[in-house]
């Protein structure tokens, strides 16, 4: 199948953030994500979305990836078949597994979410080694692939 041809100037359909393990991060990915998804022009709904769910899995990273001196990278790629793809990396080898919250419980919500609002997740081990990659997927809609 061919290649669609880009423009020279088009703007990337990948992009990746890095971040410190670090609870400011996770306001800084938002941040980050609207902004690119401002610059994609993506429907608001797919984006307060998307938005959500990263801010679910960047938390998770910062709270139970406890490796001194690692990263935790956000990878967002928008696929030409409409779809948002967003995966959240760290350096804990533990695949995560969504659990039932009592209305007691403060936290242990979000997997539960991602798993509800996504159109698809997982998770699996990075390739080479250490830690995992947690990642969601949104259709963007017919109206939104038109405008691609």
């Amino acid at each position: 199948m061919p290649t669609p041809h880009r423009s020279p100037t088009a703007l990337p359909q990948d992009i990746e953030f890095r971040f410190p393990r670090d609870a400011r991060s996770v306001g800084r990915a938002r941040v980050l994500l609207r902004e690119q998804a401002t610059s994609w022009k993506l429907p608001e709904e797919v984006t307060e979305t998307a938005v959500l769910l990263l801010s679910e899995l960047m938390t998770n990273a910062y709270r139970h990836a406890k490796a001194p001196g690692r990263e935790i990278r956000a990878r967002c790629v928008l696929s030409e078949e409409g779809r948002l793809r967003i995966s959240v990396t760290d350096a804990n080898d533990t695949l995560p597994t969504p659990r039932e919250a009592s209305p007691e419980d403060e936290s242990g919500r979000g997997l539960t979410l991602v798993e509800t609002l996504a159109n698809d997740w997982g998770a699996e081990p990075r390739p080479g080694g250490i830690g995992k990659a947690v990642w969601f997927e949104l259709e963007l809609g017919p109206r939104a692939r038109a405008e691609m």
